[in-house]
C-alpha cells in the first residue's frame, strides 16, 4: 500500500475518530444486536437488521482507518521548509484575476478536505495547478464554469 500524506491534525482527527468507533460506537452497536436476539424471531426483527448493518459500517470504518493511519505520512506544516513554493499542507493566499475576489486555501489529504474550512484536497484541480509554483506565479484551473485563472499573492507554512 502506498503511503498516504496527511496534515497533523488530519492525522489527529482519523485517531480521534477511531477512538469513538472502538470505544464508544462498537460497544453501543453489539449492545444492540443483543438486545435485537432478545427479542425472538430475527427473520423479521428490523431492529436486528438495522443493527447488524450499522455494525458492517462500523468495522468497515475502523479497518480504513486503522489502514489509512497505518500508511500515513504525516507533515506537519510549521516545519516544512519548500523556499517559498506551494507543498502538501501549505497555505495559499490567491486571488482571481477575472473577478478580483482573494480567497484562501491549505492543500490537505483526501479525508481532510472541506471547503467550508477553506481546505482543498491534493489531488483537486486547484491543488494540483498550485503544486510547485510561488508567491507571484499565475496559473491556470480547470472549473467546471470554465478555466479560472488566479495569481499566488502569499504561500505560508501554518
Amino acid at each position: 500500500m502506498s503511503t498516504v500524506p496527511m496534515t497533523k491534525r488530519g492525522a489527529e482527527l482519523l485517531k480521534e475518530e477511531l477512538q469513538r468507533l472502538k470505544s464508544k460506537d462498537r460497544p453501543e452497536v453489539i449492545n444492540a444486536i443483543a438486545e435485537a436476539r432478545a427479542q425472538g424471531d430475527l427473520s423479521e426483527n428490523a431492529e436486528y437488521e438495522s443493527a447488524k448493518e450499522r455494525q458492517a459500517f462500523i468495522e468497515g470504518r475502523i479497518a480504513d482507518l486503522e489502514g489509512k493511519l497505518g500508511a500515513a505520512q504525516v507533515v506537519d506544516p510549521t516545519e516544512l521548509s519548500a523556499e517559498g513554493r506551494v507543498v502538501f499542507a501549505s497555505t495559499v493566499d490567491l486571488e482571481n484575476l477575472d473577478s478580483g475576489e482573494k480567497v484562501t486555501y491549505q492543500i490537505v489529504g483526501l479525508d481532510e478536505a472541506d471547503i467550508k474550512e477553506a481546505k482543498v484536497s491534493v489531488t483537486s484541480p486547484i491543488a494540483r495547478a498550485l503544486i510547485g509554483k510561488s508567491a507571484g506565479d499565475v496559473v491556470a484551473v480547470e472549473a467546471p464554469s470554465g478555466v479560472k485563472e488566479y495569481e499566488i499573492l502569499e504561500v505560508r507554512y501554518v
